[in-house]
C-alpha cells in the first residue's frame, strides 16, 4: 500500500540550514510511488519583457492553491512538498492524488489562457522513472521559522523533471473548461510593493545552481555561510516585514486578482473586495486579530528555496551586494557554481489566505518579474557553458 503520509509523518529538523547541509543523516528517499508535477508559465521570460510579471505571478501562486485546495478537500491532513518559482510552481505528490490533481491543473491552465492569455504548461513524472536515470532525489522536512516548515531537496531530480516536461509539452485541446473544477479559494494579492525597511538597502532575487550535482550540499553550505557573514542572519535579512506592508486599494489590482480567481467577470465581487481591502486598514492596524495575522506574514513569507538550486530572495545594501556578487564570480570561475541575480526596489507578495489565524501562506517574488529576471541571466550562462 502506498504511503501517501509520507511527507506529513516526516521529521522536522529544527538545524540552522548550514548545520542541515553538514551531513546527509537527515535526508531520506521519496518514495517510487510519488510523481512530480510541473506547472510552468511558456515563454516566461518574453512575457516579463512585455510588463506581464504580475500576470505571471498570479498563475503560479493560483497553481499551488488550485493544488492545496484540492487536497485540502480530498484528503485534509496530508502534507505535500511544493515550490514556488515566480513563473511557475513544482509538487511532489503521492499516486493517489495524482489523477485528481493532474485535471484540476489542466483545467485551470485552460482557465488562464481563456482569461489572461497565458500559456501554463502541465506535466508529471514518476520519481521512479527519475530514479532509474540515476538522478538524486532526497528530501528533507526544515523548520525555516517558528511558524514555516520547508522542504529541502539535495539532487538534479526536480530540474530533470522539469527539463523532461518543458520538452514533451503539447497544449491541450481537447478538453473543455469545467467551472466546477476550478477551486481558488483563499487567494489574496492586496499588498503594494514592499519596500525594505531601510532605505539604502535592495531587494536582491537569487538563482544558484551546483555545476557538479554531488558537490551540491558542500558548495551550498559554503554559500549559505556566507550570506551569514556578509549580510547577517536569514531573519534580519528578510524583505517581508511587518512595517513594511501596506495595502494596495487599487481597483485594476483586484480586477486582475479576480480574473484568476474566478471563472467569470463579476463586478459584485469587485466591489466587495474593495471595500474589504478598504476595512483592512483599519483591521490591520486597530483589531488584535488583525495585528497578529500581520505579525504572522513575515514568519509564513516563503523568500528561501532549496530544489536542487538555491532560490532566495533577501534584503542588502549595494556594497555588500557587490562582495557577494564577487564571491560567486569566482566561483563561477572555478566551474563550481552557475547563478543568476535579479537586483531591485522592492518586493511583491501573493497569499494563500484561509484562517487569518493559523492558516495563511504568502509567496514572495520582486519588482520587475525577480525570479524569471534572475533567470534569464542564469540561462545565457547555461547555454555559454555547454
Amino acid at each position: 500500500m502506498e504511503n501517501i503520509k509520507y511527507y506529513t509523518l516526516l521529521k522536522k529538523s529544527n538545524k540552522t540550514l548550514v548545520d542541515l547541509l553538514a551531513d546527509e543523516s537527515d535526508f531520506s528517499e521519496i518514495p517510487n510511488t510519488w510523481h512530480v508535477v510541473v506547472v510552468d508559465v511558456k515563454n516566461s521570460t518574453k512575457a516579463v519583457d512585455e510588463g506581464k510579471h504580475h500576470k505571471i505571478n498570479l498563475s503560479a501562486t493560483g497553481a499551488i492553491i488550485s493544488v492545496l485546495n484540492t487536497i485540502r478537500k480530498e484528503k485534509q491532513h496530508i502534507e505535500i512538498p511544493y515550490f514556488f518559482g515566480g513563473d511557475g510552481a513544482t509538487f511532489i505528490i503521492p499516486n493517489l492524488l495524482l489523477k485528481k490533481i493532474t485535471v484540476v491543473l489542466e483545467n485551470y491552465s485552460l482557465h488562464i489562457k481563456r482569461n489572461i492569455n497565458l500559456t501554463l504548461r502541465v506535466g508529471h513524472i514518476p520519481v521512479q522513472d527519475l530514479n532509474t536515470q540515476k538522478t538524486v532525489l532526497k528530501i528533507v522536512k526544515h523548520q525555516l521559522t517558528d511558524q514555516l516548515a520547508i522542504p529541502i531537496i539535495l539532487g538534479n531530480g526536480l530540474k530533470k523533471a522539469e527539463a523532461i516536461i518543458k520538452s514533451t509539452f503539447t497544449e491541450i485541446e481537447d478538453i473543455n473548461f469545467k467551472k466546477d473544477l476550478l477551486n481558488l479559494e483563499g487567494m489574496e494579492c492586496r499588498w503594494k510593493e514592499i519596500n525594505p525597511a531601510q532605505t539604502k538597502k535592495k531587494v536582491v532575487c537569487l538563482l544558484l545552481d551546483a555545476v557538479n550535482e554531488k558537490d551540491q550540499r558542500i558548495i551550498y553550505r559554503d554559500i549559505l555561510t556566507k550570506m551569514d557573514t556578509i549580510f547577517g542572519t536569514f531573519n534580519s535579512r528578510q524583505p517581508i516585514k511587518t512595517k513594511s506592508l501596506k495595502l494596495n486599494f487599487s481597483i485594476s489590482k483586484i480586477w486582475e486578482e479576480m480574473k484568476v480567481t474566478l471563472a467569470n467577470k463579476n463586478l459584485t465581487y469587485l466591489f466587495k473586495n474593495w471595500l474589504k481591502t478598504l476595512v483592512g486598514k483599519w483591521y490591520f492596524s486597530m483589531s488584535e486579530n488583525g495585528k497578529q495575522y500581520l505579525n504572522q506574514v513575515s514568519q509564513l513569507s516563503h523568500t528561501f528555496m532549496l530544489d536542487g538550486m538555491i532560490n532566495t530572495i533577501f534584503t542588502a545594501e549595494q556594497p555588500k551586494i557587490d562582495l557577494f556578487t564577487a564571491y560567486l564570480n569566482q566561483l563561477e570561475k572555478e566551474k563550481k557554481v552557475i547563478y543568476g541575480l535579479h537586483v531591485t526596489h522592492a518586493s511583491i507578495m501573493s497569499c494563500y489566505v484561509l484562517d487569518r489565524k493559523t492558516k495563511h501562506a504568502h509567496f514572495v517574488d520582486s519588482t520587475e518579474g525577480g525570479y524569471t529576471s534572475a533567470a534569464k541571466m542564469f540561462k545565457v550562462k547555461m547555454k555559454a557553458l555547454n
